[in-house]
């Protein structure tokens, strides 16, 4: 059965079935004209819900037929395209890869419920994630350079749009910021991606693997791509543009954004920077510890001072990808294996805790810490939902937030005791701002008389949280189902590493 399904181009199917159907919305919202039209709009968020669904499907079964003892690529799909410069359509995944892919997919239908409230320009809004959904899982499965390079930037435009449009008032701001930061950035990736090419004759990221790269162009390589991965993170100091993001995006941007896009960037170190660059990787790891770690310190203190509670979330989401980049070039087995496990649990965790402030602000439409407070008394579903993924994402045992943290610090400990002490303050610091805004929010007496008539949670967000909460407590209790199906992958990414700089110190 295996067999069968891997010879299917199973993974071309998951990355475009999103863009076929948008491309059927926008073919219907060019034949359709007045009534037609506003049937359109009625249906277009049933449309890209069962695309978003059918995509998820598929996911599931390239989960079924991955072999997870099998450390390469597998799925491989390759189409000649302009092979005289060593380009190609090239498609894959392996163990770190294709966890990322069923995040994607998984939490592509929980945001278009999430917005099912969207009245304005709705096909618009539907078309706009279903190519965005299409740009990340291109991200995770391309094997080429030049391939990948375009789903990455690609990413950029559908999620400038989702902000630019449909975001709050300083929606454009927000937007442009998002665009250059990230754009500016990528554009030195390009320069050593050109530079790979030169010298390699190939874009073929398999091969480019196994280039040995001579020291000094590693260097320049290894910083041009940490420009851009840095920034996607984000890492302080250039994180200064998700906080604004987020405030701004509607829900289901934010949650796509601190579920899927933030980890473009762990996983293009884990990609390129550790295994094409492993000498630059050991060089800089010192420099990537201490930004790590004042990441986790500086932005859990900011995000302590915060009134608004997205944006709160918004630096804590910097905080916990401290923990990310910390684990993955301590260059343990527990430290990478850790990092990949955080990034996959803090997209659920995350994504849950922006809908929860979305689920209060179609309410009463605004997001200020001091306006709320005993919603106990009126929302005791809302206040339960709501403390789960509070404690989870200070790492309560027994919830997913945990096992990535304590996995990262442990990791990180074989090689950097003074990290892992920093990344423990760190800890300590996302409890005391987290407990504080769930106490001010959600305790106390209900002295706005604005909430007395607040309602709790209806069926529509009952639909989109459930699935998270089975996902952050089965992966707490079954760290297992992560790490089995990571392990092989990790293990030949950091005998590669150790073997690279073995045979460079001879």
């Amino acid at each position: 059965m295996s067999e069968i399904v891997q010879s299917l181009p199973l993974l071309s199917a998951i990355t475009f079935l999103p863009t076929a159907v948008a491309v059927f919305l926008v073919g219907l919202k060019f034949l359709m004209r007045g009534e037609d039209s506003k049937a359109l709009e009625k249906n277009a968020k049933g449309v890209a819900l069962f695309a978003t669904l059918a995509t998820f499907g598929l996911s599931i079964l390239l989960i079924a037929g991955f072999d997870t003892a099998d450390p390469g690529f597998q799925f491989v799909e390759e189409l000649e395209w302009f092979s005289a410069f060593g380009m190609g359509y090239r498609m894959g995944v392996d163990g770190i890869s294709v966890l990322f892919v069923l995040l994607t997919t998984f939490l592509m239908p929980i945001c278009i419920i999430a917005s099912w409230r969207i009245e304005k320009r709705v096909v618009d809004y539907m078309i706009a994630f279903l190519i965005l959904e299409t740009l990340m899982l291109g991200v995770f499965c391309a094997l080429d350079l030049i391939l990948f390079y375009i789903f990455f930037e690609g990413g950029l435009i559908p999620m400038f749009l989702i902000i630019g449009v449909w975001g709050g008032a300083n929606r454009v701001y927000a937007a442009f910021k998002f665009f250059l930061y990230t754009l500016l950035g990528s554009v030195l990736m390009l320069v050593a991606m050109i530079a790979m090419f030169l010298q390699a004759g190939t874009t073929d990221i398999t091969v480019l693997m196994e280039t040995p790269f001579l020291r000094e162009a590693q260097i320049w390589m290894w910083l041009a791509f940490f420009a851009s991965f840095a920034v996607k993170m984000p890492m302080w100091p250039v994180h200064t543009w998700l906080p604004d993001a987020h405030v701004e995006a509607p829900t289901a941007g934010s949650v796509i954004l601190a579920g899927v896009l933030l980890k473009l960037g762990g996983y293009g170190f884990l990609r390129f920077s550790i295994p094409m660059f492993p000498e630059a990787s050991a060089y800089f790891a010192p420099l990537v510890f201490v930004l790590s770690v004042i990441a986790i310190i500086y932005t859990s203190l900011v995000a302590f001072r915060q009134t608004d509670i997205k944006k709160l979330i918004a630096y804590s989401s910097v905080a916990h990808m401290g923990f990310v980049t910390m684990g993955i070039f301590a260059m343990t087995q527990l430290g990478v294996q850790g990092a990949i496990f955080q990034m996959l649990s803090h997209g659920l965790i995350s994504g849950a805790l922006f809908l929860c402030v979305g689920v209060i602000y179609d309410r009463m439409h605004t997001r200020e810490i001091a306006f709320y407070g005993g919603l106990v008394h009126r929302m005791p579903v809302y206040a339960a939902v709501f403390a789960l993924f509070a404690l989870a994402n200070v790492g309560l045992p027994g919830t997913s937030g945990f096992v990535g943290e304590i996995m990262t610090m442990a990791g990180t400990f074989q090689v950097s005791a003074l990290a892992a002490a920093g990344a423990a303050v760190g800890v300590i610091l996302s409890a005391v701002y987290m407990l504080t805004v769930y106490r001010n929010v959600v305790f106390g007496e209900l002295v706005n008389e604005k909430l007395s008539a607040i309602t709790d949670m209806n069926r529509r967000e009952w639909l989109m949280f459930t699935p998270l909460v089975i996902g952050t407590l089965v992966l707490g209790f079954f760290s297992t189902l992560i790490t089995d199906v990571t392990a092989a992958s990790v293990d030949l990414l950091i005998e590669n590493y150790q073997a690279a700089l073995a045979a460079a110190q001879n």
